[in-house]
């Protein structure tokens, strides 16, 4: 087992419940820093629900989570959330045109830090075919696929040492899911956990954990 300093995301004995009863129990992970993990299951399983309990927004029925080597705590939460990165499935941008999008994140005082950001987010942008033709369209205009290129781009520019991605191939074509694959197979220093149906594209992932669903009809 590695030592706590290089384990990048734990739970341990995490029990979650909705209304509609239990949808993980006595549920373990644990993830080394640098590790690339695809997590893969029915709908209704938890899968998503997990990668929100490791971002301290929603709180297990019992267990405990680390991030980086430290518990999660309502009083650790806002420091921890910032080792990491987070990607939605049907990622929400906001108001306001590409360039306002991308540009809105790192006026935030966390981020404030990064040095050379807008440089790395042309260069991102660019490696997923997000041309400067699309830099003024407005947000509303975009398709899925362009959403998910944006919302990917924009994380890994934060340049953090964990990637949390909710299916992030769901709306991606051929081209864009190669280019997501390579960059983190590239990226030896970058921790990833990754939910996706898409397993045959992620090929050089460390492990793949298979979560069974436990209540029919419940959702993630």
């Amino acid at each position: 087992m590695a030592g706590s300093d290089d384990i990048a995301l734990l739970a341990q004995d995490l029990s979650l419940a909705f209304d509609t009863g239990a949808v993980l129990e006595g549920f373990s992970i644990e993830i080394s820093g640098g590790q690339k993990i695809l997590m893969t299951g029915p709908s209704g399983c938890g899968k998503s629900t997990l990668l929100k309990c490791f971002l301290g927004l929603v709180v297990p029925k019992s267990g405990s989570i680390a991030v980086a080597g430290q518990p999660l705590t309502p009083a650790t939460v806002w420091s921890l959330r910032r080792q990491i990165a987070y990607v939605t499935q049907e990622p929400d941008l906001g108001l306001g045109n590409v360039r306002q999008i991308v540009e809105r994140p790192f006026h935030y005082r966390a981020n404030t830090h990064l040095p050379n950001y807008f440089e790395r987010l042309n260069e991102l942008m660019d490696l997923f075919g997000l041309g400067s033709d699309l830099r003024d369209k407005d947000v509303s205009r975009l398709s899925g696929g362009e959403k998910q290129r944006i919302a990917l781009t924009v994380a890994m520019t934060l340049d953090r040492p964990i990637l949390l991605l909710d299916e992030p191939t769901s709306a991606l074509d051929v081209r864009s899911r190669r280019t997501l694959s390579q960059y983190l197979q590239s990226r030896t220093d970058l921790t990833a956990l990754v939910v996706t149906h898409d397993t045959g594209n992620f090929t050089f992932a460390d492990n793949i954990v298979h979560l069974q669903a436990r209540v029919a009809g419940d959702s993630e």
